[in-house]
């Protein structure tokens, strides 16, 4: 396949973040020029990654997770999926151990947001959520990690534990060029209201879950 193209950091500064529980931490907040989508996505180095990049840092794998952006779940606080739980677990896992989280501009698996909503519409119908998007006239999955690979790759990190239940991420990062040394899962953050969602992920999705057969 051919080099993944060269992306740049454009912009990095610190900033403080606080969560609705009272978590706190600090991050070292990047942003990029060049990555091939034009989207304007961003990491957030935690931990000892929350400092300038230097050319004597470690050259040990840092823990990363690419987080695709859920304007309901994020920032609103949305039950219907698990994305909120999974930034947040992310934020403190990371800053515990040291490594980035990159904020991708993905939302509803690629497709955005009016039509994930349209996505739920057919949710209450009955569809569960990869099949709301073929419904749509989606894929189950539109995401590219391409962009990951060259914000990583403009970070300096070649090499990665990869914090996600997801295997399409481990696979495509590796196609990209970054070395996967272990993919770590993240907790699994069940609901009444996301059940189904998360059946669907561990089914159709093949995201390591461990769903109860009764929540399912």
């Amino acid at each position: 396949m051919p080099p993944v193209p060269t992306a740049t950091i454009r912009t990095q500064l610190e900033v403080p973040l606080r969560f609705t529980d009272g978590y706190t931490t600090v991050a070292r907040v990047f942003s990029f020029d060049g990555l091939v989508d034009g989207r304007e996505h961003v990491a957030f180095g935690l931990g000892d990654r929350a400092a300038p990049l230097t050319s004597g840092e470690s050259s040990r794998a840092p823990l990363v997770r690419p987080h695709s952006e859920c304007l309901t779940g994020d920032v609103f606080g949305s039950e219907r999926c698990d994305c909120g739980p999974q930034l947040r677990e992310a934020v403190e896992r990371i800053a515990e151990s040291g490594g980035f989280l990159l904020y991708l501009r993905q939302e509803g698996r690629g497709i955005g947001l009016y039509a994930k909503l349209d996505a739920y519409a057919l949710q209450d119908a009955g569809l569960d959520t990869y099949e709301a998007n073929l419904a749509l006239g989606h894929r189950e999955d539109e995401r590219c990690y391409l962009v990951a690979a060259q914000m990583l790759q403009a970070l300096g990190v070649p090499r990665v534990e990869l914090l996600s239940n997801n295997p399409d991420k481990a696979r495509q990062l590796r196609k990209f060029g970054i070395t996967v040394a272990a993919q770590v899962p993240t907790g699994v953050h069940l609901s009444s209201a996301n059940a189904r969602y998360l059946a669907a992920k561990a089914g159709s999705g093949a995201h390591t879950l461990d769903i109860p057969l009764s929540a399912a």
